[in-house]
């Protein structure tokens, strides 16, 4: 029925109020006030609808991107609103295009790697959208490898001009966003070539398409790279191929913020440290781990809403079957996600405050913390968009049989999501630098240097040998300290240990590729104390609300009990904890899913997701999801006709002929 609240039986249910738990999720009442305004204002106009976007080919979902991101920067200038306000209407369109390459990756890279010169110069263009850029680093044949690049930038000091180009297919490069058919200009990574001398990777600033006709200038090559994974999802990007032939720029479009090349062809260093590029990184890892923590909340919020819908078996004397929700194996695969969702909310809160930390410190000639904060954010990065895209996947199992339709908004949710496993970092290549840390760290113990910010815990690192839980009643696993304890000791464990078998080798690198795979499990271990770490941290912050607190203990402890689970292997193998020990935690984990159940739907309405957001049938807010799915059926192209295309050529004669054998 149109206008009833399918759920609300089920809201009615909830031990706090949810709009407290808004405000919590969001981070701030302002916070929430301005994505709440924002988003309903996305969802109310009917250019950014996108109901019909899994239907549409590839150029019709392409012209589509370009009219909703020319409507949204209208509506931005007709609004006027600032920075902060139109970055969130751009996320709440919900549809990758060029524009997010443009204000994620060419502007930050121009203020970060720009002089002040250049900075004058060019973000006013960039400001105005005069000029839409993008970020052209990976290569055909060189992703995670930076240093292994190919393209060429080489000073011709008689022109005062460096020629950039692409000396092999391999060096193509290859999935820019926004390159392949919009971007007038690029950030490109190139080797850096004077007097004969390779200096190594740094980028420049190249105008790709005239502004006039937009047709590609002398010497470049550019075109969009094909059809990726998914109905719609990423193929609304014009991911992008670009060649160059002897192209000429200006020196001065070479990024000199850190290091430049004079007018007589010297390269020389600004005196600006090289390490203030790594607060760069750190930012956009953070706004990863923040982006993950909105992908998988999305995800949970349709399989919850649905998994309360839904009914099968279990009906008593013809009474109604059994909510899906209620089934204990649905809880278990579905309460640890949506736990997992507000963890990764408030570890990426706290790498906010990490990056504004890691800043301030830069800019007074503080290195310190910065090995520590980009080992961090590289290990959280991983951990946490593996998980989502895991989690979004396993959300769409929860949903069964309709989880597969597009109109779920799983499938396309999922396929949007993958890619982030990869950019920004393979996530396996990223543990296994989070491990070099660890394994330097705990290597230099003994010479007097202190382990920092999440690793301070090494310093504890005999004590946590000898650590052995003292666990003896399956509540005694809801206490914050005996699960950190746990977790440092099962960390600090498997570091040591692979730690000690590298020390047998006499090549390291022979012993780090040997040992690659013991090594990245020793990061993931180190990772998920910090999440597990951060989610008790914020519980000990004032949280207003009337049980609010208590239903996030209850969040905290199923999503470090099941991450126990899930690892048990380790806490066992490492001695942290006994057979019994980890039966206990496996008992009370099932006894918290009992009291997550009845505030499943309060705890994803919190996520104040509109419905034009979520693009899902099954996730409704109110719930009115059959007749809903069977509307959306018939709006399907393949519906406009009754009988299809095709039918009379080539399926009817096989009817006919069929007809005519029988009679034979």
């Amino acid at each position: 029925m149109e206008g009833v609240d399918h759920l609300a039986f089920e809201r009615k249910k909830a031990q706090f109020d949810v709009n407290d738990m808004k405000i919590v999720w969001a981070g701030s009442r302002q916070e929430f006030e301005l994505s709440d305004r924002i988003s309903r204002l996305v969802a109310s106009d009917p250019v950014f609808q996108k109901d019909n976007r899994t239907a549409l080919d590839r150029k019709e979902l392409f012209k589509n991107t370009l009219r909703k991101a020319a409507h949204a920067w209208k509506r931005i200038i007709e609004l006027r609103l600032n920075e902060q306000e139109a970055s969130k209407l751009r996320s709440f369109v919900d549809q990758p295009g060029f524009t997010d390459l443009h204000w994620g990756m060419f502007v930050p890279a121009i203020k970060g790697q720009g002089t002040d010169e250049q900075q004058e110069k060019w973000l006013p263009l960039a400001n105005n959208m005069q000029i839409i850029g993008c970020y052209a680093q990976t290569e055909l044949g060189h992703g995670s490898n930076v240093q292994g690049l190919e393209t060429t930038a080489t000073f011709d000091p008689k022109t005062d001009e460096f020629i950039i180009h692409s000396p092999t297919l391999t060096s193509s490069k290859w999935w820019p966003g926004g390159l392949g058919k919009i971007s007038t200009h690029a950030i490109v990574y190139a080797r850096l070539i004077t007097d004969g001398q390779d200096h190594g990777v740094h980028g420049f600033i190249v105008q790709l398409r005239s502004l006039d006709d937009h047709l590609p200038l002398p010497g470049i090559t550019v075109g969009d790279i094909g059809m990726k994974f998914g109905n719609a999802a990423y193929n609304s990007m014009d991911n992008g191929v670009l060649r160059f032939d002897h192209v000429r720029i200006p020196r001065n479009q070479m990024l000199m913020r850190v290091s430049q090349v004079t007018r007589e062809g010297k390269f020389v260093h600004s005196g600006v440290p090289r390490q203030l590029i790594y607060g760069t990184m750190v930012y956009v890892r953070q706004a990863i781990v923040a982006d993950a923590s909105i992908a998988l909340s999305r995800a949970v919020c349709i399989a919850t809403r649905y998994s309360a819908v839904r009914r099968q078996f279990g009906s008593q004397k013809g009474g109604p079957e059994t909510q899906v929700i209620d089934y204990k194996t649905q809880q278990a695969r579905l309460f640890p996600l949506l736990a997992s969702a507000y963890a990764f909310r408030f570890v990426s809160e706290w790498l906010k405050w990490l990056y504004t930390d890691v800043t301030q410190k830069l800019q007074a000639n503080d290195f310190s913390t910065l090995p520590e904060a980009h080992a961090c954010t590289a290990g959280l990065k991983s951990l946490t968009t593996s998980a989502t895209a895991d989690g979004i996947e396993e959300c769409r199992k929860l949903c069964g049989g309709h989880g597969y339709l597009c109109s779920s908004g799983l499938p396309e949710l999922f396929a949007v999501y993958v890619p982030a496993c990869t950019y920004e970092g393979d996530n396996t290549v990223l543990l296994l630098q989070v491990a070099r840390y660890l394994i330097k760290t705990i290597t230099q113990l003994g010479s007097g240097n202190k382990p920092v910010g999440t690793t301070a815990y090494f310093a504890r690192v005999e004590q946590l040998m000898q650590y052995q839980s003292d666990v003896k009643r399956a509540e005694d696993w809801l206490k914050p300290n005996v699960v950190i304890e746990a977790f440092e000791a099962r960390a600090a464990r498997m570091s040591a240990a692979v730690a000690q078998n590298l020390s047998k080798f006499t090549d390291p690198e022979e012993g780090f590729q040997e040992l690659s795979a013991d090594l990245v499990e020793a990061a993931a271990a180190h990772c998920q104390l910090i999440v597990v770490s951060k989610f008790i941290e914020k519980l000990q912050q004032d949280i207003p609300g009337n049980g609010v607190k208590q239903q996030l203990e209850v969040l905290c402890s199923v999503y470090a009990l099941f991450l126990l689970h899930n690892h048990l292997g380790d806490f066992l193998s490492t001695g942290c904890i006994t057979q019994k020990q980890g039966s206990l935690a496996n008992e009370q984990l099932r006894s918290l899913y009992s009291q997550v159940r009845p505030n499943a739907i309060a705890l994803v309405d919190a996520f104040n997701y509109t419905d034009h957001l979520l693009g899902s049938v099954l996730g409704r807010y109110d719930g009115n999801v059959y007749p809903k799915l069977y509307e959306e059926a018939w709006k399907d192209p393949l519906n406009d006709s009754v009988v299809p295309d095709g039918f009379k050529d080539h399926v009817q004669p096989i009817l006919r002929q069929q007809i005519r054998n029988a009679r034979l």
